[in-house]
């Protein structure tokens, strides 16, 4: 997508040596810098500090890190250690774990002569990939949301929660990508963004929508729920950082609170997600996903621009007083209206997602 009038993507190939660059995501909507990673050991360090987020983008960056651990080491030793470092950045986002898969399964069998070059094709072939899994999400929520317009005729709200935009991706995004495309549509649309504390993520969807000129309203997280009493939201999309084989979607904590909402106010409720973020070796996501435990000081500090312009964090909270910061939280495949990927909208169930994936499901099965 653009950025001013020059096109981006999150993360791309130095072409003047083996490095890639990002945008750095810790800065924005403030600042719009991007920085150069050219080791596995500097791309950990992105996706820990979130310089670089979201569970697609998180798995491209990961496999772009093992690439470059391939040039420095190709033994399976040094590209075992490489893995396991990068395998500890993230634990919820199961995004990270098949990339790091795909790409091991892909170098393994090679001479240790050919693993460098091997991997950073692999790597390369993942981001593309990416880029075809989110444009294909994009038609079809389009045809949701075209949808809703023509029995309606009236401009459609969507709700978003969080960040699952073109930068939370490699290009156009999970959620953004049906909105984009129905804005250029012609169809009217009108986004409420909750703002997504703690990190405030939201404000990246703000920054994206208004690159593209969407209409948006940036909203606090708990006034969801009163939109949607009063009837101001037609549809919620969200995106996911892992989704269980019987349609429980794990996404940024306070999803399944907007579930609960929309339930309540007969909202539907779709995840957008792309068959990666899809865990077929679990079922139920309350049990056995693990969520994401950040530290406090993301709770206890807010970061914006100060009075002078200024890059600036601000504590909000006495040093006395005990912080919890889960990251994520599970809404139950009950409460969700739809799953949709790349292959076409899906009910929240195993039946419905195993007849779209039957060969990945099984092979999955036998990989865990």
């Amino acid at each position: 997508m653009k950025v001013g009038d020059r096109h981006y993507r999150s993360i791309w190939p130095d072409p003047s040596g083996p490095a890639v660059h990002i945008i750095d995501q810790s800065r924005l909507p403030h600042v719009f810098e991007t920085l150069r990673l050219d080791s596995a050991e500097a791309v950990a360090e992105a996706i820990v500090t979130m310089r670089v987020r979201g569970a697609p983008l998180i798995g491209v960056t990961a496999a772009y890190g093992l690439a470059l651990a391939a040039l420095r080491d190709p033994t399976d030793e040094g590209l075992n250690r490489a893995a396991m470092k990068l395998r500890e950045t993230r634990p919820t986002a199961v995004n990270l774990m098949w990339a790091l898969k795909r790409m091991w399964n892909a170098l393994l069998p090679l001479p240790h002569a050919e693993r460098a070059a091997a991997a950073w094709r692999e790597a390369h072939a993942i981001a593309e990939e990416d880029v075809a899994l989110n444009e294909a999400i994009g038609r079809h929520g389009l045809a949701i949301v075209r949808r809703e317009y023509e029995e309606r005729g009236e401009p459609v709200n969507i709700l978003t929660h969080c960040n699952a935009g073109w930068i939370a991706t490699v290009d156009w995004g999970t959620v953004t990508a049906p909105i984009f495309m129905a804005h250029d549509a012609g169809i009217p649309v009108h986004v409420w963004v909750d703002e997504t504390r703690p990190r405030n993520q939201g404000l990246l969807t703000a920054w994206e929508l208004a690159g593209h000129g969407v209409p948006h309203t940036l909203i606090a997280d708990n006034a969801g729920g009163h939109l949607m009493q009063h009837g101001a939201v037609d549809l919620v999309m969200v995106g996911a950082d892992r989704v269980t084989r019987r349609g429980d979607v794990c996404n940024k904590i306070g999803t399944y609170l907007k579930a609960l909402a929309a339930r309540d106010n007969g909202v539907p409720f779709y995840a957008c997600v792309p068959s990666p973020t899809i865990d077929w070796t679990i079922e139920d996501g309350l049990e056995e996903i693990p969520i994401e435990e950040r530290s406090e000081e993301e709770v206890r500090n807010v970061r914006g621009l100060d009075a002078g312009g200024r890059y600036a964090s601000v504590a909000i909270a006495s040093p006395a007083t005990a912080v919890a910061n889960p990251a994520f939280d599970v809404t139950p495949h009950d409460l969700v209206t739809g799953i949709i990927t790349e292959k076409g909208v899906a009910r929240a169930s195993e039946r419905e997602l195993v007849a779209f994936w039957p060969k990945e499901r099984r092979r999955e099965a036998q990989l865990s």
